[in-house]
């Protein structure tokens, strides 16, 4: 069994199209974020930057393994299973490649876009502009790579799981796939399986639609090392 600490938004999806694609036994630990469960002491000892997802594995021997960061969680269960990546070194190394392009540009760039987009208070004109179009800039890298590719590593895996999920919401961050024809067959694709659609539809009654926001919320938004400082301290 694996405990799954969860909330429906792109980087939660990522970890449960895995675990739907895998057929693992799991048991989802829905998050409240706006209030404030990721700053929980027995949440930080499992993922100490505060963010979900992050999984505990209790199938293993000896004591159960905790997980975080999304790309992490992909690798620790491809390499579980055996399934989504090209277990080859040269396969290996071609899946780390994009499981880092994606934690280093399209993740970050899309969620900054969206903060900006969907929570932050009016007035954010220069803000959005920069993170639109260095979104977009990320799916054009994907649209070149994608040229004569069906995936990103060879067959459907966790390199196309890491980046689907930013590029699926493309609409709700204002871009199109319009002048991105690869990119959106590529989507279109993954968008089909049903183990893809069982992960994004996965409590999405709970998604914050911007009831949420940076006016609102000074817990979820706006966060300093207080927000940490503090939690930690309460350890003591």
């Amino acid at each position: 069994m694996i405990d799954f600490y969860y909330s429906a938004t792109p980087n939660g999806w990522k970890v449960a199209m895995m675990l739907e694609e895998c057929g693992l036994e799991y048991r989802t630990v829905l998050m409240d974020l706006g209030g404030g469960d990721q700053f929980k002491p027995e949440f930080l000892a499992i993922s100490p930057n505060a963010k979900m997802p992050a999984i505990v594995d209790h199938d293993v021997e000896g004591e159960p393994v905790s997980v975080f960061e999304s790309g992490a969680i992909l690798f620790y269960l491809a390499e579980k299973t055996g399934q989504f990546m090209d277990m080859t070194p040269l396969g290996r190394k071609s899946t780390l490649e994009w499981l880092f392009w994606q934690t280093g540009n399209l993740g970050p760039m899309g969620g900054q876009l969206s903060h900006f987009v969907n929570y932050a208070p009016d007035g954010q004109d220069y803000s959005k502009a920069r993170y639109k179009g260095e979104y977009e800039r990320c799916l054009a890298v994907l649209e070149r790579w994608l040229e004569d590719r069906e995936y990103l590593v060879g067959d459907y895996s966790i390199a196309d799981m890491q980046a689907f999920t930013w590029a699926f919401i493309a609409k709700p961050l204002s871009s199109s796939l319009d002048n991105l024809p690869r990119v959106a067959a590529w989507r279109g694709r993954i968008k089909e399986r049903p183990a893809v659609q069982r992960a994004i539809n996965l409590h999405k009654d709970r998604q914050n639609r911007g009831q949420q926001n940076a006016s609102n919320n000074k817990l979820l938004y706006n966060q300093g090392a207080s927000h940490l400082l503090d939690a930690g301290s309460k350890r003591s």
